[in-house]
């Protein structure tokens, strides 16, 4: 397939390395018209540059595409805005897929991690998933005729990873955040799902190696091997049927994209209930919590001796 996507106008942030190049490459090898949207800067948010969109649009050209490049932060809501109105102005008028992929590292311990780190890292994922998609949402109201908007998450967000409690946060908070959005663009025709990755990339080369090795003594931290190799443009090909008219009927889901593997995430569900008509007492919930609700829960981090 060449021309699943011909006249759409996609978006994709963070499209000027890993993960996000190589959607936007697949999607314009589709037929869409692509914003190629990236700051430039480093892993951990510094810096700005031009040349990472540049490049890609370049490419995309040179293969016979159409694109054009974008540097706003979507952290801002000026920056969100303008995205999306460079797809406008830039293409047909109208637009068709946002993909949200920008985002950066500032690894740390709970107990170290500062408040510039925290907010940092919630402001470019979270809050730059946010804005995107809130002026993407205006035009696919108003156009009433198949809007996709695929956001990533990540399996850090959804089971927890060690040293990364604000990727983590904002991860899982843009899971939630593309739910409800799936929930209030479907009556207008759009649809929203989210994507866990797993690829070797500038990013997952930048986690410390303390990080790395409290992981690697922690089953529950470790995920499952592979089936193949890590490659970042492995995750593309799901990307460009999430964003086709085949999925029109897949709405508000979470998956894990790696390799070859393509897996659907399941929602929380209840596993446990006890209940009364009235309220409980503290010594009810002393017998009856381990022998109903918590037994056989393994402790995630069970407590250790100090460190000599």
């Amino acid at each position: 397939m060449a021309n699943t996507l011909t006249g759409k106008v996609a978006i994709v942030t963070g499209a000027g390395r890993g993960i996000g190049r190589g959607i936007a490459m697949a999607l314009a090898a589709e037929g869409a018209k692509v914003v190629v949207n990236d700051l430039g800067g480093a892993v951990d948010g510094t810096g700005a540059s031009n040349s990472p969109a540049d490049d890609v649009v370049a490419e995309i050209k040179a293969a016979g595409g159409e694109a054009v490049a974008n540097y706003d932060s979507g952290a801002t809501m000026e920056g969100g805005e303008n995205i999306v109105r460079t797809a406008l102005d830039s293409f047909t008028g109208r637009l068709d897929i946002v993909v949200t992929v920008a985002g950066i590292l500032r690894d740390r311990m709970v107990f170290n991690m500062t408040e510039e780190e925290w907010d940092d890292v919630l402001d470019v994922h979270l809050k730059g998933t946010f804005t995107v998609c809130k002026f993407a949402s205006i035009v696919f109201r108003q156009q009433r005729d198949g809007g996709r908007i695929i956001t990533f998450a990540s399996e850090s967000g959804l089971f927890g990873n060690t040293g990364q409690a604000n990727y983590a946060a904002a991860k899982s908070g843009i899971a939630g955040f593309t739910k409800v959005v799936a929930k209030e663009l479907g009556r207008y025709g759009a649809t929203a799902n989210s994507i866990c990755p797993r690829a070797a990339s500038r990013m997952t080369a930048t986690v410390p190696d303390v990080a790395r090795q409290m992981r690697a003594d922690r089953p529950e931290d470790r995920a499952p091997a592979p089936q193949g190799p890590m490659d970042p443009d492995d995750i593309a090909p799901f990307v460009c049927y999430l964003a086709s008219d085949m999925a029109a009927d897949v709405n508000g889901q979470t998956f894990l994209v790696y390799g070859g593997n393509i897996e659907l995430l399941s929602l929380p569900r209840r596993v446990r209930t006890i209940f009364k008509t009235d309220q409980w007492t503290l010594d009810e919930l002393k017998e009856l919590v381990p022998q109903r609700i918590t037994h056989g829960l393994p402790n995630p981090s069970p407590p250790q001796p100090p460190r000599q």
